[in-house]
C-alpha cells in the first residue's frame, strides 16, 4: 500500500478524496463495527487517526480496533509524538508551518525519529497551515500559535510555498477542529492554482455543500472529523 502514490495518482486523474478523521478521544469502540458500516457505504477513501490530545493514550488501541473493521489506509494525524503507533498503515509528518512555535515546527518531529527511524509507517511529511475558523481550537492551544486569518491569502498561499519549497510531500489547509466556518473556497482555488503538490482541506465541514465547494475550488482530499462525530446521519448524504 503506497498511500501518497495513490493520493498522486488520484489528483493526476482528476480523483477526490475523503478522509475520516477519528479522534481517539471521541471514538465509543463499542459502536466502531456499526460506524464503519456506514463509513463503507460511503465515498471515504481513507481514516486518519488524532487529536491535539491523548491524555489517556488510547490511540494505539483505537488504531487496531479500525484495523480489524476496514480495508481502507489508516494514516496518523498525531498531535505530539506520542501518538505514533506501528500499528497504522501511514503518518502525516507534520510540521505546523503556520506558526512559528518550534516544539511544533521541528521539536516534536526529532522526538519521533526513534520510532520512526525503522518503521514500517509510511512517513509522509506535510506541510500543516491553522487557518482561523472563527472559534478557538484545540490545536491553537495546545501549540501555543495563531492562525492566520483568511483574509491573509497571500500569506496564507506563501506559506503554503514556502512548504513545498522546503520538501514537504502535502500541504494542509485546516480550519480547526469544530471550526465556525471551514476554510473559504476562494483561498483553496489560490493555494491549488499554485501548488504542485497534492492539497487537504479541513474543518469546519459539516454539510455535502461545503465538501462539493471545497472539492470543487481544488482540494484533493478533504478531511472530516466533527461533523460525522455529532451525526453519523451526515454519512446518509455521502454515499458511493
Amino acid at each position: 500500500m503506497n498511500i501518497y502514490q495513490n493520493i498522486l495518482l488520484a489528483k493526476k486523474e482528476g480523483k477526490k478524496l475523503l478522509a475520516v478523521l477519528i479522534d481517539p478521544e471521541k471514538i465509543d469502540l463499542d459502536n466502531i463495527a456499526s460506524f464503519f458500516e456506514k463509513v463503507h457505504l460511503s465515498i471515504a477513501t481513507h481514516i486518519f487517526v488524532g487529536g491535539s490530545t491523548d491524555i489517556n493514550n488510547l490511540t494505539e488501541n483505537v488504531v487496531a480496533a479500525i484495523k480489524k473493521e476496514t480495508q481502507l489506509p489508516v494514516v496518523l494525524f498525531p498531535g505530539d509524538v506520542k501518538q505514533i503507533t506501528q500499528k497504522a498503515d501511514g503518518i502525516l509528518f507534520l510540521s505546523l508551518l503556520s506558526g512559528r512555535n518550534p516544539e511544533y515546527l521541528i521539536e516534536q518531529q526529532i522526538k519521533s525519529v526513534p520510532f520512526l527511524k525503522d518503521s514500517n509507517l509510511e512517513i509522509i511529511s506535510t506541510g500543516y497551515i491553522l487557518i482561523d475558523g472563527q472559534k478557538e481550537t484545540a490545536t491553537q492551544k495546545v501549540s501555543n500559535t495563531k492562525p492566520i486569518a483568511q483574509e491573509n491569502t497571500e500569506l496564507i498561499l506563501n506559506t503554503a510555498l514556502a512548504g513545498e519549497l522546503s520538501g514537504k510531500k502535502l500541504i494542509y489547509l485546516e480550519a480547526g477542529s469544530g471550526a465556525t466556518v471551514p476554510v473559504d473556497a476562494n483561498i483553496t482555488a489560490v493555494v491549488n492554482a499554485n501548488l504542485s503538490i497534492p492539497l487537504i482541506v479541513g474543518g469546519g465541514i459539516r454539510t455535502k455543500k461545503q465538501l462539493e465547494n471545497a472539492f470543487n475550488a481544488g482540494a484533493d482530499l478533504v478531511v472530516i472529523g466533527t461533523a460525522f462525530e455529532n451525526d453519523e446521519a451526515f454519512f446518509n448524504q455521502l454515499k458511493k
